[in-house]
């Protein structure tokens, strides 16, 4: 099936692993011209590589989207060199997973640096530049942590969260100018961060990593995590013309564990 995004300038951030490199391994697949963001140079020229490997292809460029200035200037250097932005397509960042305990206001400010600022700061430029040309699709990928609350994950559950709103805020004002924000929420997905959790949750059980795994794999309904390419679908039709009247979902990927309207 043709998704309409062959030569679509598509920005890619966070990249360079988990469901945000397979994401530029899909869009890429569909003939997109992707361009993948992240901190770490290096990371990216490894992604980089993996696409190599299967025959496709992905400008990179670091930038630290934390910094709004950064995150400005990488915008413009894209428009600039690749051509007018398409699709945005966010997943970086990721707030770390913390024990009440360690709960301190520092670690707050962090979870909302590390997850919901590197969308807004990104987001912005770019839906500017989408409005006045009358045409653009915004995918992020925020997380099922935003609709329910979990003692470990406080600080990123509220960057979900409001990332959820601003995401559906955005989608209103922006409507009537052709640009349309839709949100995946992933569950537990197979990606490095579920180490990172389960260490989290360890630390504050003193149960073992792999019984807390196997306890909320038997939580989902469908009794499996999700693949990165199964998220990286979604946000395939989400940007694509397919979905040219979807703007303002929340869509969650969560295997049906979270059984509510």
């Amino acid at each position: 099936m043709d998704l309409g995004l062959s030569g679509r300038v598509v920005v890619i951030t966070g990249a360079s692993k988990g469901i945000g490199l397979a994401c530029a391994m899909a869009f890429a697949r569909e003939g997109a011209k992707v361009v993948g963001v992240s901190r770490d140079i290096a990371h990216l020229h490894a992604a980089q590589r993996d696409l190599q490997h299967e025959g496709l292809h992905m400008e990179v460029t670091a930038a630290d989207l934390r910094d709004s200035v950064a995150a400005q200037v990488v915008i413009e250097y894209i428009e600039n060199e690749f051509g007018p932005i398409d699709v945005l397509v966010n997943c970086a960042g990721a707030a770390r997973r913390t024990p009440v305990a360690e709960l301190h206001a520092d670690a707050m400010h962090a979870s909302m640096q590390a997850k919901y600022f590197t969308y807004m700061h990104v987001i912005d430029p770019v839906i500017r530049h989408m409005a006045a040309r009358g045409h653009g699709s915004i995918v992020n990928v925020v997380g099922q942590g935003g609709k329910q609350a979990n003692p470990l994950h406080v600080g990123g559950g509220a960057a979900n969260a409001a990332l959820m709103l601003a995401s559906v805020g955005y989608a209103s004002a922006y409507a009537a100018k052709g640009v349309r924000v839709n949100v995946i929420n992933p569950g537990i997905a197979r990606t490095g961060r579920v180490q990172e959790g389960l260490g989290a949750a360890s630390r504050a059980s003193g149960r073992a990593p792999e019984e807390l795994l196997a306890e909320q794999l038997a939580e989902i309904p469908m009794g499996r995590m999700a693949e990165p390419a199964e998220v990286a679908n979604v946000a395939l039709f989400l940007a694509s013309p397919l979905a040219s009247y979807v703007t303002g979902a929340v869509i969650p990927m969560d295997g049906g564990k979270a059984a509510v309207i």
